[in-house]
Parts: C-alpha cells; structure tokens; sequence
C-alpha cells in the first residue's frame, strides 16, 4: 500500500459520509471531477493545497484524510494503519 491509496479511502469514505457526488465535491473544492475521481482511486497522490481544499469542504481536518498513514524513522517507510 502507498501513502495515496489510504488516503484515496479515507477521501471516500468522507466524501459519501456528507452525501455528495464526485462533481459537488469538485465544485465546492474547484477541482474538475475527474481529478476527484483520481485522488478516491489512488491514481494521483494530492498536493498539499489540494488536501487543504477537500478537509473545508467535506468539513473534516487535514489529518482526519490523512488517518492510518504515519512514517517510521528506524525503518525509513510508511506504515498504515486501519
């Protein structure tokens, strides 16, 4: 797992915990729905502007995105959390 992959599933899930499509989100974030569509499928990993845009609009934190994805110092990788 890449640190894009659990975030593809924590935007997801944030996403249809509020109820709105893909395109709403991408309206209220000014993201084109396709780009939505990569992020939710790990397809792209997201800019620090871009996590900022989607936490206001589905009303959630930055590190709420984020959850599950930490990096270890002594192995120098990611670790993921459920």
């Amino acid at each position: 797992m890449k640190p894009r992959d659990r975030f593809s599933i924590n935007l997801r899930r944030a996403r249809q915990k509020v109820k709105i499509s893909q395109e709403e989100l991408g309206f209220r974030c000014d993201l084109h729905r396709t780009e939505i569509s990569l992020l939710e499928r790990g397809g792209r990993e997201p800019r620090l502007g871009t996590i900022i845009k989607l936490s206001s609009a589905l009303d959630v934190t930055p590190e709420e995105l984020c959850t599950g994805i930490s990096w270890n110092v002594k192995s120098q990788r990611f670790q993921f959390k459920k």
